[in-house]
């Protein structure tokens, strides 16, 4: 199968990528750096010429509330009206895990939005839901940071290595439209801060984790679950030990 990967040359789609090309197909990746772009549709026609399904991994590049919104909605809006005049047959998308759940949080509310717009589009289509990534943890704790002290809610957390959702969402697209979600989340369950405690620990990062219930997590709060999966969903195999191990080489 021809499979086009909107964001195909970013962390998660290079790796999605690489899978399906490994499996027999054509996988293509098509971004700004390929001279695709799903905001203004340059390049958006001939890079879906042929295909039989568009994977959609891309990320907007900003996260305030406005901004990401527009990403979500104006870019989905866009793939779908190609699509339609490509004559795809399988839409597949990479969410995250709690979009459908209430939230106040900016990326929920666009996410959730894309997923809606997907869903009424009348194609075929599969959404992957993620619990967060072990790359992005970092990045997490950056964020909650002040002075030397991360504060965090202590809630369910079950992160997940980039390797597995891209192994999630490259079966997707290889397999039939679901006409719904598939969850994809880590092996292991923790709480929230001791889990960010853990991986800035093996970086000799010396900043104090503390935990606070009322502690948002980018401008969202959240609840005891709202960052896992419902229970008995499909897990990656990584481990964050393993994966710890192997980004310290």
């Amino acid at each position: 199968m021809k499979i086009v990967v909107i964001g195909g040359t970013g962390r998660t789609g290079s790796k999605v990528i690489n899978l399906l090309t490994a499996d027999g197909h054509e996988a293509v990746a098509a971004s700004p750096n390929t001279g695709v772009n799903t905001i203004t549709g340059e390049g958006l026609a001939e890079a879906l010429s042929g295909a039989d399904v568009v994977v959609d991994v891309s990320n907007a590049p900003s996260f305030e509330d406005r901004a990401v919104m527009d990403f979500f909605t104006t870019s989905t809006a866009n793939l779908i009206a190609a699509e339609k005049v490509a004559g795809v047959n399988h839409h597949v998308a990479l969410s995250i895990v709690g979009v459908e759940r209430p939230s106040d949080g900016g990326y929920f509310k666009a996410k959730a939005a894309q997923e809606q717009l997907i869903r009424d589009s009348g194609l075929p289509y599969s959404i992957v839901h993620a619990t967060q990534f072990f790359e992005f943890i970092g990045g997490i704790a950056d964020s909650a940071t002040d002075g030397d002290t991360v504060t965090l809610p202590p809630v369910l957390f079950q992160p997940v290595a980039a390797d597995d959702v891209a192994a999630a969402v490259a079966r997707a697209a290889a397999g039939a439209p679901v006409n719904g979600t598939v969850a994809i989340a880590g092996p292991e369950v923790g709480r929230f801060d001791e889990i960010v405690g853990r991986v800035l620990q093996s970086r000799n990062d010396h900043r104090r984790v503390v935990a606070d219930p009322a502690a948002p997590y980018f401008g969202a709060h959240v609840t005891e679950r709202s960052l896992v999966p419902e229970e008995g969903s499909p897990v990656g195999e990584i481990t964050l030990d393993a994966w710890l191990e192997a980004s310290a080489k």
